[in-house]
């Protein structure tokens, strides 16, 4: 029985079909961050569309973590190394078990070519540089035959975590967290990248690492949305 499709316009790779009708979806971690940017992404292409509640399009889906290595370093820099981490966890959560899909999220730093000679300040201090880095995130998402990848939009860090992170390769996590309690509040101790995310914490909440690691799923499903168009 072939299922309601979320927009006429689409044309559903039956592995994607088979995902939004409760087949399981497997995740290369644990994160419950991670695990909430899968499931809002395909809540928002579930059977029905918007017309079906969340209650109900929540039920169809069965999302499986599964616990994998990146193979990359713990602080990805540069989008060789966030591609392939997201690459791993996504083939590595395929493997592990029988699935329509499996999704590997991997975030890191990637520059964005600003140079410290172009002079560009933070917060007005003479001779301030901002670095020039910006936070991405990457999804991948494979069927075993057809694969996709996308991005999460970027947002740049405090200097006072990002330098660190930038010149040691240090997770940029734990900097932050320590940065936050620090100057913000000093009760904070849950890890922020396991909770509403650095992103959430930035924003106050407006964005919350879920959404945000969200866009980069939709975007990765791109391919499996107009299988016509893309094979």
């Amino acid at each position: 029985m072939t299922l309601p499709r979320p927009d006429e316009a689409f044309r559903l790779a039956l592995s994607l079909e088979r995902a939004l009708g409760g087949a399981d979806v497997r995740v290369g971690s644990v994160n419950r961050a991670k695990l909430g940017a899968v499931e809002t992404a395909l809540l928002a292409l579930g059977p029905n569309g918007p017309s079906r509640s969340r209650s109900t399009a929540h039920s169809l889906l069965s999302l499986v973590p599964v616990d994998v290595e990146s193979g990359v370093p713990d602080q990805p820099i540069g989008f060789e190394q966030i591609l392939a981490g997201a690459r791993h966890r996504a083939r590595a959560a395929f493997a592990s078990g029988a699935c329509a899909l499996a999704v590997g999220i991997e975030d890191g730093l990637v520059s964005i070519g600003v140079s410290p000679s172009e002079g560009i300040t933070h917060g007005g201090a003479p001779g301030s540089v901002r670095p020039d880095a910006l936070n991405v995130g990457c999804a991948w998402v494979t069927d075993g035959e057809r694969e996709g990848h996308g991005l999460s939009s970027g947002f740049a860090y405090p200097p006072g975590c990002l330098e660190p992170a930038l010149r040691d390769q240090a997770p940029i996590g734990a900097l932050f967290d320590a940065l936050w309690r620090r100057e913000r509040d000093a009760q904070a101790m849950a890890e922020s990248g396991r909770g509403e995310g650095n992103i959430g914490k930035l924003t106050g909440g407006r964005l919350t690492r879920s959404a945000y690691g969200a866009q980069a799923v939709l975007c990765a499903l791109v391919p499996f949305l107009h299988v016509d168009l893309y094979d």
